[in-house]
């Protein structure tokens, strides 16, 4: 589930002071950036545009939490979904126009432009440097997300600190319980409840919540298939083996991840083929395959997904 490895942002936010000192003046700054040279990532901070325009969203969140930490308080740490992206996790449906900060000093809340201060309390002993940055613990930032968006999304960011290895479930549990009483966690305990570290990317994560919320029988993810020699020939995205029926998940991710160097996507796909025949002709079971388009009608989806399990009756195959 994780992204791939994180461009390093080191020296890429240059302050005006910084420019200035060099021998630039606020109209060579303007100049710069109506030419397409600079780009201004808030007030007072810039970043090479070619550079700015090769980034992700996520990157770019990035590189607005290091414009905001080069001007705050060196007691500042990202938590929140900021402290999530920095960790690695996925994001999916959650603004990232905003930059979310903790100080270690117990500081009041406050918002300005693009950036909101929270006010938790946040140990300086529990604050790492991660990419050169400061970042609050990962099963708080967890929690924070949970408390901030609603139920999917949180997941998501969830399953990603968990499959990350960032955090372990007894420290997103005990994280949970040390802040069931800050404002709006109460629905935490429905995603701690639906987290799974197996989860390996944002499609698994969002058709495991489907399948939750549409009341389907709950699908094993990552589901090992043996071949005649006991060896594990494939792992299907998820299966209901009790109903001889395994799911997999269509998606532009998983092609680019899979594909082997050199293979077409035409070939990729004759490949995957031949690997969905090969698990039914191992298991007798059928595959039922959904896509991101799937996952836009929940309920249309749950339905064809619950005929297919209804019309598979009692254990099948191996």
């Amino acid at each position: 589930m994780q992204r791939p490895p994180a461009p390093d942002l080191t020296h890429v936010v240059r302050l005006r002071s910084e420019l200035v000192d060099d021998g630039y003046t606020d109209h060579q700054l303007r100049v710069l950036v109506r030419a397409g040279v600079l780009h201004r990532v808030r007030r007072g901070a810039y970043v090479d545009r070619a550079l700015w325009e090769r980034l992700s969203p996520v990157d770019q969140h990035r590189v607005l939490c290091r414009a905001v930490l080069r001007v705050a308080h060196p007691l500042t740490a990202l938590t929140h979904v900021s402290a999530a992206v920095e960790l690695g996790a996925p994001v999916w449906n959650i603004p990232l126009d905003e930059v979310h900060t903790t100080r270690t000093d117990g500081k009041a809340a406050r918002r300005e432009a693009g950036v909101v201060h929270h006010a938790g309390a946040l140990p300086e002993e529990d604050v790492r440097v991660v990419n050169g940055v400061r970042v609050g613990p990962a099963a708080r930032a967890a929690v924070e997300v949970m408390a901030s968006v609603p139920p999917e999304p949180a997941l998501v960011v969830t399953n990603g600190l968990l499959h990350g290895q960032h955090m372990t479930r007894e420290e997103l549990v005990a994280s949970a319980r040390a802040m069931k009483h800050w404002p709006h966690t109460l629905s935490a305990h429905v995603v701690v409840a639906l987290a799974d570290e197996r989860m390996e990317s944002v499609a698994e994560t969002r058709t495991y919540y489907l399948c939750r919320q549409q009341h389907l029988p709950r699908p094993e993810p990552q589901y090992p298939v043996v071949d005649e020699h006991g060896q594990v020939f494939a792992r299907a995205d998820f299966a209901w083996p009790e109903h001889g029926v395994f799911l997999e998940f269509d998606g532009r991710v998983k092609y680019e991840q899979h594909r082997r160097p050199g293979e077409t996507l035409e070939q990729y796909l004759m490949r995957e083929k031949r690997r969905e025949e090969r698990i039914c002709q191992l298991t007798g079971w059928v595959c039922i395959r959904i896509g991101w388009t799937d996952l836009a009608d929940p309920v249309t989806t749950a339905a064809r997904i619950r005929r297919l399990l209804d019309s598979r009756r009692g254990p099948i195959g191996a």
